[in-house]
């Protein structure tokens, strides 16, 4: 890629109830050229928006969409109704498995070995392969790059990759992987930007959304996560359960004869803040209830008191706090949520600046708090279209 020529790269992030495609317009600069969002997909409500480099809104209207592949379809054909021209493409896949630990162009050898990934990951490689393929065939003689969700946490130590199960189911692949690794890798290089040094201290991310995790980080290096085999560990999220006993599953499918199939449905569709709350999987639609239904002020209470445990967890792992920092969906823009999850927490150093936090203000603790707090808005995104940009000049 010569200097003066931009590489125009399409990055696809599907996320859990949500769509974002951006065109990336990829050279001595980053320029984002157009940005396409659908929310809310697979619940009432949905909305796709699209707008152009200036901001300016292109399309906004209201339209539901049964699921990811319906929202990826509608987006490409506007896509290529438009005439807009790309030079690469790139996915956010979910799960890499044991294998890949860095991005890959695709080929039919690398579908063929996602395809082999869906019984580890089947909730989320079905729908990412059906993304390639659908991109495929409207865009066929375009390169593609799958970038890993699972890769940033692939130098974790051994230790906190580890199952508590017999060392063949390792080697297997049963393993701790980790997710929201794109995410983390951009928020950390956000962070180095604006406060090397801190970067490369004892570091908490909170990547909270319908999809929530939490990542310890050491000189920048992931050290822990909570989501492990799976997205389904770790903290409560929109519909997924988070950390559960492995007895109550058990007793759901021998005295309750659930099959696994039902309780997997359980576990990722019908639990978290929807199935504490019995309303919704929305932290927005929650806390607007939670001063009239106790149920879902049950929900916000559980969400934050997982992820407060988890944050002093980390601590304690890394031998104290320098800096926490809030990205996702609710991280950036759920004040009361930063709060109730920083709440109490004075004796790690941890204290909250109530007024910058209530403006959503990049930095939200205290001048005299030994932790920082920071919010950083994530791009998963842009990092889809740095690393295709990168792998296809």
């Amino acid at each position: 890629m010569s200097r003066d020529r931009h590489k125009r790269v399409l990055a696809i992030n599907s996320g859990s109830s949500s769509l974002k495609v951006s065109l990336y317009r990829i050279g001595e600069s980053e320029q984002v050229a157009l940005s396409v969002e659908v929310r809310r997909i697979g619940i009432p409500g949905g909305r796709i928006r699209v707008m152009n480099a200036l901001g300016e809104t292109l399309l906004d209207r209201d339209e539901e969409f049964p699921d990811q592949a319906a929202a990826l379809n509608a987006t490409l054909h506007w896509l290529k109704g438009k005439n807009h021209e790309m030079d690469a493409i790139g996915h956010r896949v979910v799960h890499g498995g044991p294998r890949y630990s860095e991005p890959h162009i695709i080929t039919a050898e690398l579908l063929a070995a996602l395809r082999e990934l869906i019984p580890i990951d089947p909730d989320h490689m079905p729908q990412a392969i059906a993304a390639i393929e659908s991109a495929s065939r409207q865009h066929p003689s375009l390169p593609q790059v799958a970038c890993f969700d699972t890769a940033f946490h692939r130098r974790m130590p051994q230790v906190a990759q580890l199952c508590p199960l017999p060392a063949r189911f390792y080697d297997e692949g049963v393993q701790r992987y980790g997710f929201h690794g794109l995410s983390y890798e951009y928020v950390l290089s956000e962070l180095r930007r604006l406060d090397g040094a801190l970067a490369d201290g004892r570091v908490v991310i909170a990547h909270l959304g319908n999809g929530a995790s939490m990542v310890a980080l050491q000189h920048g290096r992931s050290m822990d996560t909570t989501m492990g085999f799976t997205p389904t560990a770790g903290l409560l999220m929109g519909t997924r359960s988070g950390d559960i006993d492995p007895g109550a599953l058990l007793y759901l499918i021998e005295e309750k004869k659930m099959t696994a199939k039902a309780v997997n449905h359980l576990l990722n569709k019908e639990s978290g803040l929807l199935g504490v709350s019995g309303i919704s999987e929305d932290m927005q639609d929650l806390l607007e209830r939670e001063n009239s239904d106790s149920r879902a002020a049950l929900a916000v209470e559980f969400f934050c008191n997982r992820a407060k445990k988890y944050l002093g967890a980390y601590a304690a792992a890394l031998g104290g706090l320098d800096a926490v920092v809030f990205t996702g969906g609710i991280g950036e823009h759920a004040a009361e949520v930063r709060e109730r999850i920083c709440s109490g927490l004075k004796f790690m150093g941890l204290q909250l600046e109530p007024a910058s936090n209530n403006r959503n203000a990049s930095v939200i603790s205290l001048k005299s708090s030994p932790v920082k707090v920071r919010v950083i808005k994530t791009n998963e995104e842009v990092m889809i279209a740095r690393h295709t940009a990168k792998l296809t000049m």
